[in-house]
């Protein structure tokens, strides 16, 4: 059994509304990076160390395009958190998918233009790899909760992340259907960009609640709608939670995972050139790295 291990959750806040949860405390972390959508919810489930997040705040505040993902994931860095469970409300871009599904996701198209992407920037340069942008690890575990609970899953698809807040057009969500994008929603990235920089392990789990607007027989996206299917997808994603915090607490190759050395040969700006006071700003994300006394970590 691993105690370092800290399970982080991001998603609705009816999501932390588990029974079992114990021990929990509302902390507030201040980052470098600004506000972060709320404070973080900490307790214990099943003897596993756990830290919720709600994405847009408690009271859905914060529209996605508005969201400190930066902040949000120097946080829970912090906060110690070693995994990341992401659970977000998508729209189906195809047959199979259906309302009331969740589909554990392995790549994203990130279509997003209004976010801050990187931790990094001038004074402090790195390119981390996203060719597999989501933590297998997780998924095995994630898959292996939602069957143990009854839930429909499907493992593997690709996520386009839109910037929204408006739904899409006809002509987008054909074109999106025509890249073989299998769900479309307006949070992960640059969400699981970020978590890789922080060497976290993330997963992502797409909870369908609509078709989009391509589908002939749902051809109109409401609030009303997709807040109906929520509710009922909500029973289901605590379910899950609740059935993989023992599943990951028994993971003994969680400290071997390569997303925790996502940042080993990552920088490029040598030491002697580093920026001070980016070095500061990064200490939580990139410490582990920016305390090595490598040429180039």
């Amino acid at each position: 059994m691993s105690d370092t291990q800290v399970l982080g959750i991001i998603g609705g806040s009816g999501l932390y509304e588990i029974d079992g949860l114990q021990n929990t405390s509302w902390q507030k972390f201040t980052s470098a990076f600004g506000e972060p959508s709320d404070a973080l919810l900490c307790g214990e489930l099943n003897g596993q160390k756990i830290v919720f997040l709600p994405r847009h705040g408690r009271g859905h505040q914060t529209p996605p395009s508005q969201i400190n993902f930066r902040a949000n994931i120097d946080i829970l860095k912090k906060a110690g958190v070693t995994d990341i469970i992401s659970v977000s409300a998508v729209g189906s871009l195809q047959d199979n998918l259906t309302p009331g599904m969740f589909v554990i996701v392995d790549q994203f198209i990130d279509r997003t233009f209004a976010r801050e992407k990187s931790f990094f920037g001038h004074g402090l340069v790195a390119h981390v790899s996203m060719a597999h942008p989501v933590c297998n690890r997780l998924g095995d575990h994630i898959e292996q909760a939602s069957r143990d609970s009854g839930i429909e899953v499907v493992r593997g698809g690709t996520y386009l992340v839109m910037e929204g807040p408006q739904f899409s057009t006809l002509a987008e969500s054909k074109l999106y259907r025509s890249w073989d994008c299998d769900v479309i929603g307006m949070t992960n990235m640059p969400e699981a960009k970020l978590a890789r920089e922080a060497e976290l392990c993330y997963a992502t789990v797409a909870m369908v609640t609509d078709f989009d607007c391509w589908h002939p027989d749902h051809e109109n996206v409401t609030v009303e709608a997709i807040l109906k299917v929520l509710r009922s997808n909500a029973d289901n994603g605590r379910a899950m939670i609740k059935s993989v915090a023992p599943i990951i607490h028994a993971d003994e190759s969680a400290s071997t995972c390569h997303c925790k050395r996502s940042l080993q040969n990552a920088i490029i700006t040598p030491p002697e050139a580093r920026n001070d006071a980016m070095i500061e700003k990064l200490s939580a994300v990139a410490g582990r790295v920016l305390k090595s006394t490598e040429p180039f970590s």
